[in-house]
């Protein structure tokens, strides 16, 4: 099945080449042939070729509703769907719950005329139950694995949704992110991520880590089609008090800024103090740099401080928020008998074997602890984190050099699966993700190379509600470099490349 951009799915379906119902049933069996390989899909939803045959009345009726108008979207699975799919994040302990209302960005999606496909593997709870655990496993889906290299990492924690956009089972597909789990999936699978502006798309029906980092956010295999889909999924919800500041910050198109001369005239930073030391992504970073500046750009080298400075306050706040945050979710589901953390990992034990069987529940356990949002202790890592990650980070560096964006590795190539000794094994140092995920800023990730045929991309990231600017750099980039490959679905990476 060839790989078709959203404009030009559109373009077919107008022509009557195509139907949404047709297009619906090729993925589905593109699905069925191929994702037994990487095992990216939990379920696919019952109802998607109803769905798809009502909005192609609605297209011979003369009438569309947008740019994803009978488009198939897969969405992680702990993003809720009021319909007969589950929204489990992974967990047993949650296996069977169906949500009783659409997430905020789910309602913006069937209102724009996307077809809800199915969800996605991730990693379980969205990889914030315990230490050394393994990306893209979940006791209900099983382990993710890399089109690129089978036994090679998918990352996480949105490793389903980046795994199957690479694979071509949905055009797009939606992610959530506390710390990289939108980028480094992306980045790892070879495809665009886009980690939006907290508040710029409600979080509204999304199983939460922590309401200050959390977002949702697009996962496509061009810019394109991520501003496409970031468009639709914007908006105020009266269910996410922090979607109030995008009133008069967000957009619903992003597609004015995919100017293929974009970098042209711009100032963009570049942070090599977060390159890391894997001298080959380097290489591919300071060929993407070549790109930039023939494309126009004007390169600053910056000094930006380690995230360490505020790595420990970093996960004090993760784990007080988890334990509030997750406590209300669970507290609303009255079809599954956990209602509380102190469920779950009472669940947890009482099923070791088949939920703990490579990695624990230590996050989840230091979580039952803290106390709450009032604690003092809690106030200040926040205070410090957005001090060192805003205010001292992103901020002061922009604007005493007067950037646009700012610009640094995601990530090294996907690392070897091994569930003994989990992620740890990953062999890169790179420090793409922290300082937007602390500071609550947008950060895109590009396809920039490869490594023995593992894709590496580079990262765009600025000042809150910048993402028509990151949008803009990221197309031209994309269009400059074009160095996207569909993968191949290798038993293993080919080292004679």
């Amino acid at each position: 099945m060839q790989e078709y951009t959203i404009p030009e799915l559109q373009q077919k379906m107008n022509s009557g080449e195509l139907t949404a119902r047709r297009l619906a049933e090729l993925f589905l069996e593109r699905i069925a042939s191929l994702d037994g390989k990487i095992n990216s899909i939990l379920e696919t939803n019952p109802d998607a070729l109803t769905l798809a045959s009502s909005l192609d009345e609605e297209r011979a009726a003369g009438s569309t509703r947008g740019p994803l108008h009978g488009i198939p979207i897969l969405l992680k699975d702990n993003i809720d769907t009021a319909d007969k799919m589950q929204t489990t994040a992974g967990s047993l302990a949650l296996e069977g719950h169906h949500a009783a209302q659409d997430a905020g960005l789910v309602e913006k999606l069937r209102k724009a005329g996307a077809v809800i496909l199915g969800k996605t593997n991730l990693s379980e709870w969205a990889n914030f139950r315990g230490k050394n655990s393994t990306s893209g496993w979940s006791s209900r889906g099983g382990l993710t694995r890399n089109p690129y290299a089978l036994d090679r990492s998918a990352c996480g924690s949105s490793s389903g949704s980046g795994a199957a956009v690479a694979s071509n089972f949905a055009s797009v597909a939606v992610g959530t992110e506390t710390d990289g789990s939108i980028i480094c999936p992306a980045q790892t699978n070879g495809v665009v991520g886009i980690k939006p502006t907290l508040g710029l798309v409600s979080r509204a029906g999304i199983i939460p880590i922590a309401h200050s980092q959390d977002t949702a956010g697009p996962m496509a295999r061009t810019v394109t089609d991520a501003a496409i889909l970031l468009g639709a999924m914007t908006g105020v919800d009266g269910r996410d008090p922090a979607t109030r500041r995008s009133a008069k910050r967000g957009l619903a198109d992003y597609t004015p800024f995919l100017d293929a001369n974009g970098l042209n005239g711009a100032r963009v930073g570049v942070a090599r103090t977060l390159f890391g030391s894997d001298l080959r992504v380097a290489k591919i970073i300071e060929q993407a740099l070549d790109a930039m500046k023939q494309a126009g750009a004007t390169l600053i080298d910056v000094e930006m401080n380690s995230s360490d400075a505020f790595g420990k306050t970093e996960l004090e706040v993760l784990l007080f928020e988890f334990k509030a945050d997750l406590d209300a979710y669970l507290a609303t589901c009255s079809d599954v008998p956990v209602r509380s953390m102190a469920d779950v990992v009472k669940f947890n034990e009482a099923n070791r074997s088949r939920v703990l069987p490579y990695f624990g529940q230590e996050r989840m356990e230091a979580a039952l602890k803290k106390g709450s949002l009032k604690n003092k202790k809690y106030l200040a890592a926040l205070e410090k984190n957005h001090r060192l990650a805003r205010t001292e980070g992103i901020y002061a560096v922009m604007t005493r050099r007067k950037l646009d964006a700012l610009v640094c590795p995601s990530g090294g190539p996907a690392w070897v699966i091994d569930p003994v000794n989990g992620d740890g094994v990953r062999n890169w140092d790179m420090d793409s993700t922290s300082y937007a995920a602390v500071a609550g800023t947008p950060h895109i990730t590009v396809p920039a190379g490869y490594i023995f045929g593992l894709p590496v991309g580079i990262s765009f990231f600025a000042k809150a509600w910048q993402e028509p600017t990151l949008i803009k750099l990221a197309y031209a980039f994309e269009q400059a470099a074009k160095v996207r490959k569909p993968p191949q679905f290798l038993p293993t990476a080919d080292l004679s490349v």
